[in-house]
């Protein structure tokens, strides 16, 4: 899992950008996550989770989304996790975009539009997913119990990892959540995706631009 430089506070001549890159990048995650699920070949590993408790409670999936993130941010307390203004979007943000997106897109019957969404989706959640850590306005509340997990353990980055979507994916498939081949090929291919996207997509604070000793002062 890619780990982002901490950033204390909101600063920097390009926050501006860093703002707009992240809203943007939420918003993109919960499109792509609701094109998966609208593929119905396999959600990405939490969408299990959170489709099989929509069921079960009623609630949309976004809600959903947005309950369990707030659970998972609460566990960052033991963990000393701090979390960013990143971190706090991320649940609010991704919640409503992945309800807005399956308000709008049906559900396709044919298996080549399926695998078509599928593809789409997996391929728009990495360049979202590189965007919005790009800023480095904090991870998202399940990056940042993983990455807790890790600190307080001693275990490696994989076998955390590994460990926390084995036990989502399989309470969600209990539950009822879809859990297939599209599953699969997301686990499979995101992390390449976004170790690609994420340099082109990596935007710091910038200090300002240092001036050579043998330039010309500023205008006052």
């Amino acid at each position: 899992m890619l780990q982002t430089r901490p950033v204390s506070a909101l600063r920097g001549r390009r926050l501006p950008r860093r703002l707009i890159q992240l809203y943007a990048g939420l918003a993109l995650y919960g499109a792509s996550m609701a094109l998966i699920i609208r593929s119905t070949l396999g959600n990405m590993p939490w969408d299990v989770l959170h489709q099989g408790l929509a069921g079960r409670m009623g609630w949309s999936i976004g809600a959903v989304s947005i309950l369990v993130g707030a659970l998972v941010l609460l566990a960052w307390i033991p963990l000393r996790q701090r979390p960013g203004l990143g971190t706090v979007s991320n649940v609010v943000v991704i919640g409503l975009a992945v309800d807005a997106t399956l308000a709008v897109v049906p559900a396709p019957s044919s298996l080549p539009l399926r695998i078509g969404l599928l593809v789409a989706g997996v391929l728009l959640n990495a360049v979202a997913t590189a965007a919005y850590i790009g800023v480095h306005l904090g991870p998202g509340p399940r990056d940042g119990l993983m990455t807790g997990l890790v600190r307080r353990t001693g275990g490696s980055v994989r076998l955390v990892r590994t460990s926390i979507e084995v036990v989502v994916v399989a309470s969600g498939w209990l539950l009822g959540g879809v859990l297939g081949l599209g599953t699969v090929v997301y686990a499979l291919a995101i992390g390449p995706l976004v170790q690609v996207l994420l340099p082109r997509l990596s935007l710091s604070p910038a200090a300002r631009p240092t001036r050579r000793a043998d330039a010309p002062p500023p205008r006052g």
